[in-house]
């Protein structure tokens, strides 16, 4: 039985812990019993990253309202923009409100690495972005900082990833201390295809897991060539946040493409993806970032030139990734163009999905 036949045991905030049962297998002359093995898990705090929402023109405090309507009770600024002001007095004034609102704040940041493709110098040397960033969570409560390295350019930009991590690593062990001082820790995102679970797992290892943990996104593991199940697998030790979305796979002449979906529409087994964070993370958000793209991504792993990116690739993990696509049920892509009103409805689709699928009322 999954987590849908699951009812919550408390009421207005999913604030009590609830049992997740299995069924053993039972002599062929007995009655199956109902539930052999019962135990409990967390209460399951659902999120949404702003970015969701990112052609809306809301402001932070009306995205506070949005979500609130809706009954998300923590909300995920990943990019300093999506917050607009952030002198002291906004961000007090947004963290009243998400205090009288039940709602828990989270941010974020782009690239602290400052060899990547994305890195934005003109807002300073990355050490200087992260400890800003460092006020800025502590003054709305967020416990970590979320940030990236780079994208899936970086894989083949001069040095490899390899080259880019190392320059993150560093940067994380520069404010290694300011971290500590301020109580909170920094969370690396899988983002747009630059790191695989086994490259990001490193990273994290040599920061420093004391301080550094990972924002795992289930759609971006995808763009990185990989079974979203496995990084899940990999990275759970690690987990501080999460993107959680769904995603259409299917085979091409040149290997695969992959589109992200609402959720509950793709063919990635998210339902059994769900199920995993719940019992492999427990007590973190289960936080939607929702992002249809009609056009999908290729990834022409039959082309000699594609592996470019990928030389330190175990087989047994492409494998994992070829079982998947192999195992997907023909589906859709989603139509297009996603103009803000079809952005909102793929927001509200996802939550009212992902809500009837964790048994909330």
């Amino acid at each position: 039985m999954g987590v849908r036949g699951n009812q919550l045991l408390g009421s207005a905030h999913h604030c009590l812990w609830r049992p997740l049962a299995f069924r053993t297998r039972e002599p062929a002359n007995r009655e199956p019993a109902l539930f052999s093995i019962i135990r409990l898990v967390p209460p399951v705090r659902l999120g949404l990253d702003v970015f969701s929402l990112r052609s809306q023109g809301l402001s932070a405090m009306a995205v506070l309202d949005f979500c609130a309507v809706r009954r998300i009770e923590v909300v995920h600024f990943s990019e300093p923009r999506l917050l607009g002001p952030i002198d002291a007095e906004s961000l007090h004034r947004l963290r009243d409100r998400a205090d009288a609102l039940g709602i828990q704040l989270e941010v974020g940041m782009l690239s602290i690495c400052p060899s990547a493709t994305i890195f934005n110098p003109a807002a300073g040397d990355a050490e200087t972005q992260l400890v800003a960033m460092f006020e800025v969570a502590r003054t709305l409560g967020s416990p970590f900082v979320r940030c990236v390295v780079g994208s899936f350019r970086d894989r083949v930009a001069p040095g490899g990833i390899e080259a880019r991590i190392a320059d993150a690593v560093q940067v994380l062990k520069n404010v290694r201390s300011r971290a500590i001082e301020a109580g909170l820790k920094i969370a690396v995102e899988n983002h747009a295809g630059d790191m695989q679970a086994r490259e990001l797992a490193g990273l994290v290892e040599a920061a420093g897991s004391d301080v550094v943990g990972v924002c795992i996104d289930a759609g971006n593991a995808l763009w990185a060539i990989e079974d979203p199940h496995l990084a899940l697998e990999m990275l759970a030790p690690y987990v501080l946040a999460s993107h959680t979305r769904d995603s259409a796979l299917r085979a091409t002449s040149s290997g695969a493409e992959v589109a992200w979906t609402r959720m509950g529409e793709g063919n990635v087994r998210i339902q059994d993806y769900v199920e995993a964070f719940l019992t492999r993370c427990p007590g973190r958000p289960l936080t939607l970032e929702v992002i249809v793209m009609p056009a999908p991504r290729p990834l022409p792993f039959r082309e000699a030139a594609f592996w470019d990116g990928y030389r330190q690739m175990p087989a047994w993990e492409f494998q994992r990734f070829r079982e998947l696509l192999q195992a997907a049920t023909p589906c859709a892509l989603p139509g297009g163009p996603v103009d803000p009103a079809a952005e909102l409805e793929n927001v509200d689709a996802s939550v009212r999905w992902t809500r009837q699928f964790l048994g909330f009322s």
